[in-house]
This record gives structure tokens, C-alpha cells and sequence, in this order.
């Protein structure tokens, strides 16, 4: 069985990696025995459903109530001072705290859909991947990321067609028209992921239907795509979390 192992392995290095990468992030260990290949039936090609939560912080599960936390941590740190980089600080003085009962939520939806959670908050820009991840699991979250998004960089990117070059730019959505470009790379880069979702208060999904002109779609946005408007409320407000798992689920 080891040996059909290696020859998937060498095979598909792409999906490998991935789940090497998600072993050595969990705390559950006893759900990938290498040695039965409990994770890939090789000699079937049955691939194990790798999904996935592409997950923004502020008002989803940093809600306004949290937000600033992280002075009143910086202050009994000892004060962040102007000259200070952000990355010379501990990790819990840079963010604020998360919703107590929107990681209640977010737990049940990681456990009642075996999901791995890629970070597309700016919060990537402040730490990297272990930092972040020990933050999560500071704040109480059951899994650690495995993986941030790409920085959207809109000349290099031209460059390399990651963008189209007559794409409609839109200066009112242009933060959520980088984010979702950089989300579909991310999907791009990783076919392995079977079922995925984004979760984001920045309104990226195609159908829109609360707006002045009334509901329409968009010719650019994403499917999988569950928005969290109420930044007091988050990912706790009613509906979404089923919302979330229905894409996550096999249904």
C-alpha cells in the first residue's frame, strides 16, 4: 500500500503537497494514516474532497464590537510606538480580538464539513502564516490557516495574464474586484480543492440584490459566495452559516 502511496504521490505532486501541507497544520492527526491510505484510494482515483473557506477577519468574525481591542493590548505591552514596524510586536498587540460566538460558529461549520480555512483578509499583510495561525488558535479557532492569498499587483499580474487586459475596472468596487481576482488565482493554482467558499464582508459575489439600481449580477464576481453585511453581527447572522455549509457540503 506504500507503494501505491509513492506512485500517487509522484503523480499528483500538486494534490500531495496540499495534503502534507494540511497534516502538519492540524491538531487531528488521527484522520490521515499514511500507512492504509485512509486520505486517497490510489488504485481508484478516488480523490479526497479537499474544501475550502476563503476567509476575511473584520465583520466576519472581528466585529465591530472588537474592533480596537489591540491598542488596549499594545498599551499593556507597552506602547507601539510610531517608529515601530508592526511586525516587531507580538502577534496579539497587531489584531484586534475575535467575536467569541462568531468562532463558535465558524468551529461548527470546520467541524461539521471538514474544511481548511486560506486566509484573503489583509491580516496576511501583518504576519505570516505561522504567526497567524497560533493567533487563530489563541482566539480559539480549531484549525490554523493553511495558506494566505496572493497580494494582488495589478502591473505584474498584467503581465504574467493573470488579469484580462480589457477587464471593466470599477473605482466604487475596486478593492473587492483585486480580492476576488486574487481568490480565483488562489483556485487556479490548486485544483485539488473540490468545494470551496468565500466569506467576506466586501461584496464579491455576482448577484446582487440589495442596491439602489434595484437586483442585478455582475459580468465578474463569485459564485461560491456567502456576504457578511452586518459588521456587528458577522458570520453569527442568521442564515449564514448554512448558507456556508450548504456550499461546502455534497449536495
Amino acid at each position: 500500500m506504500a507503494e501505491s502511496f509513492d506512485w500517487f504521490r509522484f503523480g499528483h505532486s500538486s494534490i500531495y503537497n496540499t495534503v502534507i501541507s494540511v497534516i502538519s497544520r492540524t491538531s487531528h492527526f488521527e484522520k490521515f494514516d499514511l500507512s492504509t491510505v485512509s486520505v486517497y484510494n490510489c488504485w481508484s482515483s478516488t480523490v479526497l474532497e479537499m474544501k475550502v473557506i476563503f476567509l476575511d477577519n473584520d465583520g466576519v468574525i472581528c466585529l465591530s464590537s472588537n474592533w480596537g481591542s489591540r491598542h488596549k493590548k499594545q498599551k499593556k505591552w507597552g506602547g507601539m510606538k510610531l517608529s515601530m514596524d508592526i511586525h516587531s510586536i507580538p502577534v496579539d498587540c497587531r489584531f484586534d480580538n475575535f467575536d467569541k460566538k462568531a468562532i463558535k460558529v465558524l468551529n461548527q461549520i470546520l467541524e461539521t464539513t471538514g474544511a481548511e480555512i486560506v486566509v484573503s483578509s489583509d491580516w496576511r499583510l501583518h504576519a505570516n502564516l505561522e504567526e497567524l495561525g497560533e493567533y487563530y488558535t489563541s482566539q480559539g479557532i480549531i484549525k490554523k490557516p493553511i495558506g494566505f492569498t496572493e497580494v494582488f499587483h495589478y502591473t505584474n499580474w498584467l503581465d504574467e495574464g493573470r488579469v484580462p487586459s480589457d477587464f471593466d475596472w470599477n473605482r466604487t468596487d475596486g478593492r473587492e474586484q483585486e480580492r476576488h481576482f486574487e481568490i480565483k488565482d488562489y483556485l487556479k493554482s490548486h485544483p485539488e480543492i473540490t468545494h470551496w467558499v468565500v466569506i467576506d464582508d466586501l461584496h464579491m459575489g455576482i448577484h446582487v440584490a440589495n442596491s439602489s439600481y434595484g437586483p442585478f449580477d455582475r459580468d465578474w464576481g463569485l459564485e461560491h459566495f456567502v456576504w457578511t453585511p452586518r459588521d456587528w453581527e458577522g458570520i453569527k447572522q442568521s442564515g449564514i452559516k448554512e448558507k456556508i455549509i450548504k456550499y461546502l457540503s455534497n449536495d
